[in-house]
Parts: structure tokens; sequence; C-alpha cells
């Protein structure tokens, strides 16, 4: 059977079922410049993991997959460091910030539920917009129409900001306040879901700080890096929930997926991208949120006395 006992997760899995679900979010991560943690993580609550295990063994294998398609993607100037180092560094205040919020979920026995609801409302927030966009901009280029100019769309809000720094490579002068906002929000739900927050920065980098497509995503993949890799060494130190052997089967199966899908990205249109990310996001928000309604196969848990 090939099964492996997890000493955290206190489970027995099959690991080329883990390799091979590693390879598939990797791929996905690789070719939609996101962490993959919101696809792998409810994965993983489905095979039985505890949900406090699963968020915090993910960031390890987001990171890796995410180093692998940097890879890719800096060969082909596809990075921008500049800003990916900003987003970081706000990143890693949201990392410290979520880390102890976790602790505390754990500790109060609110983690499962907590976990859930922000898959539910994020996810499914972001995946109604995301495919709201995507579908007007599909129907716009197959009726010959031009998309609105970025620069009537750019947020004067944002734009006006004090603090600006130059990014050569995203031809932008923009405050950094925005990309360390962006950044801490990204790392409060890289410790709280598990996630590299790929979902809301790819977005949020396009239609906010409109920074152009070809460096979204390796810049996007850069910063979950960092902050992945930060909330790893934090969940590990202070709440104990980082499963190394899961962990490690994920990378086996991710860094390999991961390059996959860097390359196969080239091959769609932007827009039929988008869309297909929208319906991913979409139906694990909606299968994590039925957890909260649907009656459990064990609704009875025996506990210890004075537990």
């Amino acid at each position: 059977m090939l099964d492996v006992y997890l000493p955290i997760a206190e489970i027995s899995v099959n690991v080329p079922l883990l390799v091979a679900a590693g390879a598939l979010v990797g791929f996905i991560s690789g070719m939609f410049g996101i962490g993959g943690g919101f696809l792998m993580t409810p994965i993983l609550v489905f095979l039985g993991v505890p949900a406090p295990v699963a968020v915090a063994s993910m960031a390890g294998h987001v990171a890796a997959s995410s180093t692998s398609s940097v890879l890719a993607y800096s060969a082909s100037r596809g990075v921008d460091f500049r800003m990916g180092g900003v987003l970081a560094a706000g990143g890693s205040i949201g990392a410290l910030a979520g880390v102890e919020v976790f602790r505390w979920l754990r500790l109060a026995g609110q983690a499962d539920l907590a976990v859930a609801l922000a898959y539910l409302v994020f996810l499914g927030v972001i995946g109604i917009l995301m495919l709201r966009e995507s579908i007007g901009a599909l129907i716009r280029r197959r009726r010959g129409e031009a998309d609105p100019a970025p620069a009537q769309r750019r947020p004067a809000l944002l734009y006006g900001l004090p603090f600006r720094l130059r990014f050569p490579r995203s031809r932008l002068y923009v405050s950094v306040l925005p990309p360390l906002a962006l950044g801490a929000l990204a790392g409060i739900l890289s410790a709280v879901m598990g996630v590299g927050g790929g979902f809301i920065l790819v977005p949020a980098m396009i239609y906010l700080l409109r920074m152009p497509a070809g460096v979204v995503v390796g810049t996007s993949l850069f910063q979950i890096i960092l902050t992945t890799s930060l909330t790893t060494l934090l969940q590990a130190g202070r709440n104990q929930t980082v499963d190394i052997v899961l962990t490690g089967l994920l990378v086996l199966g991710g860094v390999f997926g991961a390059q996959l899908g860097a390359r196969a990205s080239s091959r769609f249109r932007a827009e039929e991208l988008r869309i297909l990310l929208a319906l991913i996001i979409l139906v694990i928000g909606l299968s994590m949120g039925l957890r909260l309604i649907l009656t459990p196969d064990d609704p009875f848990v025996l506990l210890p006395a004075g537990a």
C-alpha cells in the first residue's frame, strides 16, 4: 500500500497519492502564479489531516513549489524583484500577526471553523469578482472591442499616496504603501489559511497596481517564497503544527509539477486562464463552506476526562 505515518497529523496516508496531489497543485501554482495552498489545504482536510496541521504544513510546500516556478520565470525576465521585496516586507509583518491569531484560534478550539469560514468568504468573493471580470474581457475580445485604457482605470487615491518608489521592471512609480498592505494581507492569509495569497495578489497587482501582465505571475511567486518560508518557521516554532514528513512528500511532487505549469501557462490566453482559475477558486471555497452545514460522518467525539 506504500502508506506512511504522519507523526504530527497522527494519521497514515498513501505516499503515491500525496506525491501526485503535490504535483497537481504545483502544476496549478506554476500556471497561474499562485501558491496553490488554497487547493492543497482542502485536499488534505478531506484526506483526514487536521486543519491546523494542514494549514501549517502547506506553507513549506508552497514555498518550494513557488521557488521552482520563479526559476523558470526569472529566466525570461518575468520577475520584478524590487516589487516582490516590498510585498514580502509587508508579508513578513502579516505572517507574524497571522501566526499569533492562528495560535489563539487553535488554543480556543476554533481553528477548524475559522479555516472553513476563511475559505468560504475569501475564495467565494475573489472567485466571483475574477469570473465576472474575466468573462467581460473575453466577451470584449470576441466582439473586437478594446479593453479600457489602463491610465483611465488607475485608482487616483493609490497613486497619490506618499513614499513613492520607482519599479523599472514594472514601469511604475507608485507609493510603497499599497504593496506593503497587500503583502501584509497575504502574510495573514498564509498563516491562517495555509495559502500563498496569490489568488488575491495576482488580481490586485493587475487591477490595482496596474503592473504589466508579463511580470505579475513571477513577482507574485517571488513574494510567496519569502512570506511562506517565514510562516513555516513561525508555525513550527510557535504552534508546533508543521508535519515535516507531510511537507516533504508534497514538495517531492510540487517542484516537478510547478516547472510543467510554468511552461504550460504560455499556451493559454490570459482571459482563459483567469476564467479557469476563478472557477477553481469558487469550487474550492464552496466545498469548504459545505463542511459547515453538512452533517459529519462521525458527529460524536470522545474526549478524555477533564478535557
